[in-house]
Parts: structure tokens; sequence; C-alpha cells
């Protein structure tokens, strides 16, 4: 199941999905960890450039523990 979930987070981070009309995407990068209890840490992190210059930094952590819907 863990094996699964993690080819799916991969296969959304190679998609056109992230891809913003307006804005470039300077950096990005994705990483799954799976703790020795099942818990599954996603951590997701996206600089892009905005059209009149400025830069914004997005940050997102999801955990998911085992038992939870």
């Amino acid at each position: 199941m863990n094996r699964l979930m993690l080819c799916a987070v991969v296969l959304v981070g190679f998609s056109g999905a992230p891809m913003l009309v307006g804005c470039d995407t300077v950096e990005h990068s994705k990483s799954v960890d799976v703790k020795d209890d099942g818990t599954v840490v996603k951590k997701e992190t996206k600089t892009t450039e905005n059209p009149d210059g400025s830069v914004t930094k997005t940050e997102k952590k999801d955990v998911d523990k085992p038992g939870n819907p």
C-alpha cells in the first residue's frame, strides 16, 4: 500500500498540474518519507516568480498515520 501511495505522489509531481498561468516556477521539490510505524510524511516546497517580479515560497507538509481515513 505504501509503495502505491509513493508512486501516486511521484506521478502527480511529473504531471502538468503544478503549472500556473502567469507565474514561473523557479524551484519545486517533493519528498515522501515512510516511518517504521507506517506513518507517511509528504513535504512539498515551491518557489514561484510572479508577473510583478515578486517571489513567493510555498511549503506544504502532510502526515498520514495508519488507521486514519
